[in-house]
């Protein structure tokens, strides 16, 4: 009897309803799982923790002085330690805990990170004079303050130095500020004019059509930007005698003292006297500068906007570009062609041209797009420019290009499938009542369908966003701070090199010089990227869902 109802029950489908339940769960838990490691190791990189000082004790050895913040824990085998040169009992067995300690100072020690044994840490404290310098070169400086200079005087010390240090680093900061807009924008303009001026003299030797009036015309602009830069240049030098003229002088636990420049300071401040207040501000702090700032230090410091900039807006050209493409192809192959051998032909090339590796595309987008059309298109309207290239090196509109190529297939896939959808019955309703066959695709057919090439467009975005390896050959770089959108002309630069988070991550996480500096901005950085796909992926998906509203009651 009761094999008799297991049989009923295995074939009315519940076990393969629970199975893909339970498939479903494991995944949404790994899922969730995966994002909530990220986030923790990510954005506890931010948190400004305590920094210890503490005497470290190898057995046979001078005790030396640490300080730093600890970074991670771990137990490793003793016989390893012991391997390593550490004078550890090599019959004792079992495991001990090791610690990364952060010291900084890596202009002093030559690392700014340290393996200790914990054990061997003594007189533990946490002082709460201890200064944390966040510094534009050589990463973090810790140790104590002993006065604050100006022009190499002592201008405050003792309970003094701390308040005039804060006003000290607000001036620095306002006046970087201020050298930052003269560098990139006043100056930038100067430079991009003076460029444009080059490229049109040279356009008018190739042409022969250099005259002496336009020599002179041109002489004229040339000498106004020329007086205009050194007005700019002798305020940009006044600025940065300004900006070097005060200091700090600083002491580390070893006794060495070092004098630190302010205008190489990011930030000051003293985690060990900080509330929770004040250490949450600092946090939000930090985390904004991630956003919306360069990087610095090899990318292992600073924010990562030049990435996330150029990542939306090369998707962004990416979708401008696939989906007509990918909507016309569809709408040929499902409303046009006629459904013969090579029709399916077409259709199974294109299904397989979605599986094709990306770096494939991107070898064809170096062939065909820079080399080829890129070369070409140099040769024929920038001839001024030569040797040097405009298009015929990598740059924002190949990437794009060359990931539209690599998402049209899904696009071409999603909008036929939609197109399929479309009952017969409105068809011939339609023109039944007069309508052309092109008024009825364009008036009927392709706005049902829009949920459809929304679909393709979500699936071709998650892609693209993500891709890696072919923006390596098309255009993508380690560094590039200058956006490809500014105030100079032609204010979109579209041959402009870019930054990209994908790959951001694989630069900090396999190409740094600092490894562990570098570990927790990869996490970072990983779920920024995923942000930034969910945000472009949800804003398609509301889109889609208003289309698909509008035209229910049609279907209906």
């Amino acid at each position: 009897m009761k094999q008799n109802t297991f049989k009923a029950w295995c074939k009315s489908g519940n076990p393969w309803i629970w199975m893909n339940a339970g498939a479903v769960s494991i995944a949404v838990v790994m899922t969730i799982g995966l994002l909530l490691l990220i986030a923790v190791r990510g954005l506890s990189h931010f948190w400004p923790s305590d920094v210890i000082e503490a005497e470290y004790r190898i057995p046979g050895q001078e005790a030396l002085v640490i300080m730093g913040e600890v970074n991670s824990r771990e137990e490793v085998p003793t016989a390893r330690l012991a391997g390593a040169g550490l004078p550890v009992d090599p019959e004792r067995d079992g495991f001990m805990e090791r610690e990364l300690i952060k010291v900084g100072n890596r202009d002093l020690y030559g690392a700014d990170f340290r393996w200790i044994v914990g054990e061997w840490l003594e007189d533990i404290r946490t002082p709460e004079d201890v200064i944390v310098i966040e510094r534009r070169e050589w990463g973090n400086f810790y140790g104590y303050l002993v006065d604050v200079r100006q022009n190499g005087e002592v201008v405050a010390q003792g309970a003094d130095a701390w308040p005039a240090l804060q006003q000290a680093v607000d001036r620095a900061l306002a006046i970087h500020g201020d050298i930052q807009h003269l560098e990139k924008q006043e100056i930038g303009r100067i430079n991009a004019g003076l460029e444009r001026l080059r490229l049109r003299e040279r356009g008018y030797e190739l042409r022969n059509e250099l005259t002496p009036e336009r020599e002179a015309e041109l002489g004229a602009e040339r000498t106004a930007l020329n007086n205009e830069y050194a007005e700019l240049e002798r305020h940009l030098m006044e600025l940065y005698q300004e900006f070097n003229r005060d200091s700090l002088m600083a002491r580390v636990p070893d006794g060495r003292e070092k004098e630190i420049s302010l205008g190489k300071v990011v930030r000051v401040f003293q985690p060990n006297s900080m509330g929770v207040m004040q250490k949450t501000g600092h946090y939000f702090a930090k985390l904004w500068e991630f956003v919306s700032d360069e990087p610095r230090e090899a990318n292992t410091e600073g924010g990562v906007f030049p990435a996330i900039f150029g990542t939306v807006m090369m998707v962004l050209i990416m979708s401008v570009v696939v989906t007509p493409f990918g909507v016309l192809a569809a709408v040929y192959l499902r409303e046009y062609a006629k459904q013969g051998l090579v029709t399916r032909v077409i259709r199974i090339a294109v299904n397989n041209l979605a599986g094709v590796p990306s770096i494939v595309y991107g070898v064809f987008g170096l062939g065909f797009f820079i080399y080829f059309l890129g070369g070409s298109i140099d040769s024929l309207f920038f001839p001024e420019a030569l040797p040097a290239p405009t298009f015929g090196t990598g740059g924002m509109l190949w990437a794009s290009l060359t990931l539209a190529l690599l998402t049209v297939p899904v696009v071409i896939v999603s909008t036929e499938e939609g197109l399929t959808r479309i009952p017969r019955s409105l068809r011939e309703g339609s023109l039944a009542l007069g309508a052309t066959k092109s008024e009825t695709l364009w008036k009927i057919i392709l706005p049902m369908s829009s949920p459809a090439m929304m679909t393709g467009l979500i699936l071709a975005v998650a892609r693209a966003a993500g891709e890696v390896a072919p923006l390596m050959l098309v255009g993508v770089v380690k560094l590039a701070p200058s956006l490809a959108v500014d105030g100079n002309y032609p204010y979109l630069h579209l041959d402009q090199k870019f930054m990209h988070l994908g790959f951001h991550i694989y630069d900090v996480g396999f190409q740094s010089p600092n490894v562990e500096a570098a570990r927790p901005l990869v996490y970072a950085t990983a779920l920024l990227l995923v942000g930034v796909i969910a945000t472009l992926n949800f804003s398609a998906v509301a889109i889609r869902n208003h289309l698909r509203e509008k035209y229910k009651a049609l279907e209906n």
